[in-house]
């Protein structure tokens, strides 16, 4: 199992939803997201909404309260346990970011069995408010892929693993993913390497 990098999209693969649509349904801010959304690329919108939730009031740790409510399905943790004891390499490749990713992880108690998480980059200011920023610098360093988000192509990032694995010996890929965004990444696999669509979740 040494030779196994396992890559997991994480909303509604590891999680049963979508972490952003949770947010913002569950913080009330669900018809300004929907107004919103037309006019600017996902990312962008998630941003925005962070900056209209510090405004009404929301703190950090109200959004780490609604992060840990998450649904998630119990035996995909107990999955993702049991592949890493057995010397799988898990990692996350996901469109979501890393606030709410480790939020998440760390309160499912297995953060520590993934290697690595790429995701859209965030901080939090000294006011408290969270800043979400695209994977990619939009301006300098657009990736050119027309399947995927303007900030985040997942096949760069497996591209990556995949030379990582070259030079550590690695010999087989397993991604697990769920919808349109893990169309492109899949792609990428080669010869003995699987991709694991979830059931019953269309694009």
């Amino acid at each position: 199992m040494a030779g196994i990098v396992v890559v997991f999209d994480f909303d509604k693969t590891i999680i049963d939803v979508d972490s952003d649509n949770w947010v913002v349904d569950e913080l009330g801010v669900t018809d300004l997201f929907n107004q919103l959304l037309p006019t600017m690329p996902w990312n962008s919108l998630m941003d925005r909404m962070m900056t209209e939730l510090h405004v009404a009031g929301t703190t950090i740790e109200d959004m780490e309260k609604v992060l840990k409510r998450v649904p998630i399905h119990p035996r995909i943790v107990q999955a993702i346990k049991s592949a890493h004891a057995l010397g799988c390499d898990l990692r996350v490749v996901s469109d979501a970011n890393v606030f709410f990713i480790e939020t998440i992880l760390k309160h499912l108690g297995i953060r520590h069995c993934f290697s690595e998480v790429n995701t859209n980059p965030c901080y939090v200011d000294e006011e408290g408010r969270l800043h979400i920023l695209p994977y990619v610098d939009l301006q300098t360093s657009p990736h050119g892929c027309n399947l995927c988000p303007p900030n985040m192509c997942k096949s760069m990032i497996i591209e990556r693993i995949q030379a990582t694995m070259a030079k550590e010996g690695k010999k087989r890929m397993i991604y697990l993913g769920d919808g349109i965004g893990d169309f492109c990444p899949s792609l990428k696999l080669g010869e003995g390497d699987f991709v694991m669509p979830r059931k019953d979740y269309p694009a």
